[in-house]
């Protein structure tokens, strides 16, 4: 998450879930908060930049509600060691991401093959899934529209790296802590 201008906290969502959240259940809890039509309109939008709702996802996972105003992304990152998943509530967003496994650690600058790179536009309702080291970026293309997503990671996020990237070469550019975006 990048330097936002302000965050909120909604009660905790209760979960039968008592052991570390799959894939498969932080999707399908994203999905389910996505149509809670309530929660989704409480989200305050700014028509500058990002907001969010922290909430408390299954298991202990950490989970966001996240208003994009029209034209922003997140730039190129990972989440690190977590799994997570996301879905759009409302509007339509843009991944980038690259099917490709690379290097945890001890590297600045990668060479990427030409095949590699994926693209989904995801409309209202929809959303995915991704495992640990998950590169990509996330966009709100629309001109006029906002968009406002559910995402979900377990192990709550211990960092994110994010990346430039000219044509082929991704670099490493950044590590950001908890600390730095709550």
């Amino acid at each position: 998450m990048s330097a936002l201008p302000s965050s909120f906290s909604v009660p905790p969502h209760t979960s039968a879930s008592v052991s570390a959240p799959d894939a498969a259940e932080l999707l399908a809890f994203v999905r389910r908060t996505a149509q809670d039509a309530a929660l989704v309109a409480s989200l305050p939008l700014d028509p500058e930049g990002r907001t969010w709702l922290r909430l408390d996802g299954p298991g202990g996972s950490e989970a966001w509600l996240i208003g994009w105003p029209p034209g922003t992304g997140t730039g190129w990152h990972d989440h690190a060691d977590s799994i997570g998943a996301f879905t759009t509530a409302t509007g339509t967003l843009k991944e980038h991401s690259l099917a490709a496994r690379l290097p945890t650690d001890g590297w600045k600058t990668l060479e990427l093959s030409e095949d590699v790179d994926r693209t989904r536009q995801l409309t209202a309702g929809q959303g995915r899934a991704f495992g640990r080291h998950h590169v990509h970026e996330v966009l709100n293309e629309s001109a006029d529209t906002h968009a406002v997503s559910v995402h979900a990671y377990y192990p709550p996020l211990p960092r994110i790296r994010r990346y430039s990237r000219t044509g082929a070469v991704l670099r490493l550019e950044q590590i950001e802590r908890p600390e730095d975006w709550q």
